[in-house]
């Protein structure tokens, strides 16, 4: 990685070159490609490695446009596909705070806070403001195309349990009642991606990927 003050020194160049505005769109172009060093729990499905979040986004917003048919009519899946490129870019800051982590999760809200403003600050107001209320947007899950976006970013690393035989479970020592209860909130987004997930939540507990844990 060259110096920081050889990146001060080029987007100065930039600066001087094009308009403020392009300059504060390429300063947050590339301070977000940070978000390709930060790790999440979830290995890959091949096990090789663990995947970063850039991935993760990615994934997300193909399965929102690949599974659109199980939203509900009120759903605006082409801006679920926006909220889901937006939604974990405050991680670049706040970092990676695993779902089953109830200690991380006390401050989860004060690092992120902290995080977007800095982050959506750095472009010009009005895409700040649009990327930020998106992102606020995906936070609060009360509209129906946030809790559709909501359902895809916990589907996502559910899937990659199943098929990594409960890696991810197993390295943390998740059981099958703690998933349920990260789960359910599927069920606000997709009743049919919610059965779905129960369905194969009995098959892993059955194939012993995961302990069932305490009954309900």
């Amino acid at each position: 990685m060259i110096p920081q003050t050889t990146r001060d020194e080029l987007f100065d160049l930039i600066g001087s070159l094009t308009s403020d505005r392009l300059s504060a769109q390429l300063r947050f172009v590339v301070e977000i490609d940070r978000l390709k060093t930060i790790l999440r729990r979830t290995p890959i499905i091949d096990l090789s490695r663990r995947e970063n979040d850039a991935e993760h986004s990615w994934h997300l917003a193909m399965m929102a446009m690949l599974l659109r048919e199980f939203a509900s009519p009120g759903v605006d899946v082409d801006k679920a596909l926006r909220m889901l490129l937006v939604h974990d870019i405050v991680e670049i800051d706040a970092g990676d705070t695993f779902l089953y982590d109830e200690t991380g999760q006390e401050d989860q809200d004060e690092r992120e806070q902290r995080a977007a403003d800095r982050l959506f600050g750095m472009l010009p107001a009005e895409q700040g403001t649009d990327l930020r209320a998106l992102w606020d947007e995906f936070e609060a899950h009360e509209s129906e195309t946030a809790r559709f976006a909501r359902t895809m970013d916990r589907l996502q690393p559910f899937l990659h349990n199943i098929f990594t035989g409960g890696a991810m479970w197993r390295e943390h020592g998740v059981n099958a009642a703690q998933v349920r209860k990260r789960m359910a909130v599927i069920a606000d987004g997709s009743s049919q991606l919610h059965q779905l997930v129960l369905g194969l939540l009995d098959e892993a507990v059955r194939r012993e990927f995961l302990p069932a844990g305490p009954a309900a």
